[in-house]
């Protein structure tokens, strides 16, 4: 079975980042994320989408003129 949703530390391993990145990035949402009372979840999905969106956004547009 694959894991398909992940916490605050093994999203921060999984970005290569600080755990501490990861709750700033949540307080200021960021990230996607959903709490189930105090805890804080992540999908894989919602990760991995919201990483090829970032990536989108700073790709330059190529003119083929």
């Amino acid at each position: 079975m694959r894991q398909e949703t992940f916490n605050v530390y093994e999203c921060a391993d999984y970005l290569g980042v600080h755990y501490k990145t990861i709750y700033t990035m949540v307080r200021s949402k960021e990230i996607p994320h959903h709490r189930v009372r105090t805890r804080i979840f992540f999908t894989k999905r919602a990760i991995d989408e919201w990483i090829a969106a970032q990536e989108q956004a700073n790709t330059p547009a190529v003119s083929l003129a």
